[in-house]
């Protein structure tokens, strides 16, 4: 316990230097972090929308839309259903809002049981020959209820995935969603994120159809023509290309279960690697294996992103998009796929900044009490403990820039309450001092030497320091895992400001007070 290796020594010295110097940035304004050369560290800690602003979007979910897309999908069950049973019939459509058809003049069978045979939510009227089919009142009121609640988790999930960012994320009413992100001046890039559905499908191409045709629009009976997107476009000079692809969705991209950035390995350009579950891993195998020669198209949002031809059997479950993504756009692809697609599209239908809601007279405040706090402790620990309330204090101050630089490195958001985690660290930290320091006093009382008093109070003081703090953690770790908001980013301050603490206790303090006996022998402790 009296002993450091040289190693250690540099490695611990080399760490909390380190540990400043990421934590210096947090200190300086922006401006003045711009002009540091590309080598010394610019990230800064983040202050939340109660301290800093940031910029609020009004979302409203399209449920329009989304019915359309399931009467769609109707129209094609109902197509497959006729078929099946042999049942005649004429202008099968989607017209104003519901699905409407006629039955020829010689079916016998009852459509309405056969209807509500196939999905009991639907809601069937009769005008003369003519059937109106629709979605039930009760169906449309547990898909508004459903839709609201999956676009708050999967905008949440877009805007703050690592889960340090603290937006406020609220439900407004039962088709509309407010959305604050705190130090976010331009929101144009997160009103591309938020825009886009990201539904993502898969689909084989109608080879019988000409190029001609599909230009055209000329398609048959469960086939339609998609344009490709913006990104095949500028490959192929501007000009917008045509697909026609069978309707039949043959993989989904709610079957993914992770996408990231990657590079090709020839042209080193951005691409998209994506990974399905066991179930969708199955099924692209079946797919490749039975369609080799035949192109396979991947869509987004109802556009073609690519449409390579299968050139084997893929059996890894694993696949590659690429085509003229630049880092960014295939970074935001990856998250939007990480993400999962939003069952409904968002409308923006107002955007404006949020000024701080607590002001600068708050973080004035908030300063001069942290300043006073860390003043008196400090005054505190040198009266009671004298030299080794100094070296209590020295590390107390690198656990604080330690946790700012760890804060910093998350790109974490810090809010009012992070601060107060903050404050609890540095308190445990010092707390954690006095638990060593008591210990060694004790030691001496029972007539032992300063070289063993102080081996053994950092000795017996360790284990009730390690339960404190893994108690604490595991708090930390259940307020971050149930918790929202400003009570995730307490936990992520507190948790990190536990380790910290942990380590300036148990080895920071531990090096100041070894290397003072090895230089001093002193007779007896100053304590």
């Amino acid at each position: 316990m009296l002993y450091f290796a040289r190693w250690k020594i540099v490695l611990i010295v080399g760490s909390c230097l380190l540990f400043v110097l990421l934590a210096i940035p947090s200190f300086l304004p922006e401006s003045t972090r711009a002009k540091f050369p590309d080598w010394m560290p610019k990230h800064a800690v983040n202050l939340g929308l109660d301290l800093q602003g940031g910029s609020q979007l009004l979302l409203e979910v399209d449920f329009d839309a989304y019915k359309h897309e399931q009467l769609s999908n109707l129209v094609d069950e109902i197509r497959n259903k006729f078929r099946e049973q042999k049942i005649g019939y004429r202008g099968l459509a989607v017209i104003d809002g519901k699905v409407q058809f006629t039955p020829r003049e010689d079916t016998t069978v009852d459509i309405g049981k056969v209807l509500a045979e196939m999905n009991p939510d639907l809601a069937v009227t009769k005008d003369g020959a003519n059937y109106n089919v629709t979605f039930s009142d009760k169906w449309e009121k547990t898909s508004r209820q459903q839709i609201i609640e999956q676009s708050v988790e999967i905008v949440n999930r877009r805007v703050n995935e690592s889960g340090t960012k603290e937006p406020i994320i609220q439900r407004q009413g039962d088709k509309r969603i407010l959305l604050q992100v705190p130090g976010l001046a331009d929101p144009e890039h997160l009103k591309n994120l938020l825009g886009r559905t990201a539904k993502m499908t898969f689909h084989l191409v109608d080879g019988s159809v000409s190029p001609q045709d599909a230009e055209k629009g000329i398609v048959p009976p469960g086939t339609r023509v998609v344009p490709t997107d913006d990104h095949d476009n500028e490959r192929h000079g501007g000009a917008v290309r045509k697909y026609a692809i069978f309707s039949r969705v043959e993989l989904s991209g709610d079957m993914l279960i992770d996408a990231h950035t990657a590079f090709d390995n020839q042209s080193n350009d951005p691409t998209v690697s994506f990974r399905f579950n066991n179930t969708g891993a199955r099924r692209f195998a079946e797919i490749t294996a039975q369609n080799v020669g035949k192109p396979f198209a991947i869509v987004l949002d109802n556009k073609i992103i690519t449409a390579p031809v299968i050139r084997s059997a893929i059996m890894g479950g694993s696949g590659v998009i690429s085509g003229g993504f630049t880092v960014e756009s295939a970074n935001d692809l990856s998250l939007l796929l990480r993400a999962g697609a939003l069952p409904a599209p968002l409308k923006i239908i107002e955007e404006r900044s949020v000024g701080p809601s607590l002001g600068a007279d708050s973080i004035a405040a908030g300063t001069k009490a942290s300043v006073i706090g860390i003043a008196l402790v400090v005054v505190f620990m040198f009266v009671f403990y004298g030299l080794f309330g100094l070296f209590a204090d020295i590390a107390m101050l690198i656990n604080a820039f330690m946790t700012l630089s760890l804060l910093s490195l998350f790109e974490a958001t810090l809010t009012l309450p992070g601060i107060a985690g903050i404050v609890l660290t540095v308190g445990m930290a010092v707390d954690a001092n006095v638990l060593i320091y008591e210990r060694i006093r004790e030691e001496i009382r029972n007539g032992k030497s300063p070289y063993a008093a102080v081996e053994d109070g950092f000795r017996l003081a360790f284990g009730t320091i390690f339960d404190s703090h893994v108690t604490t953690l595991v708090a930390a770790l259940l307020l971050y895992q149930f918790g929202t908001g400003t009570v995730k980013g307490f936990a992520v301050t507190l948790a990190i400001g536990i380790v910290c603490s942990l380590y300036t206790a148990v080895l920071v303090t531990r090096l100041m007070v070894v290397t003072w006996l090895h230089k001093a022998k002193p007779k007896t402790i100053p304590i």
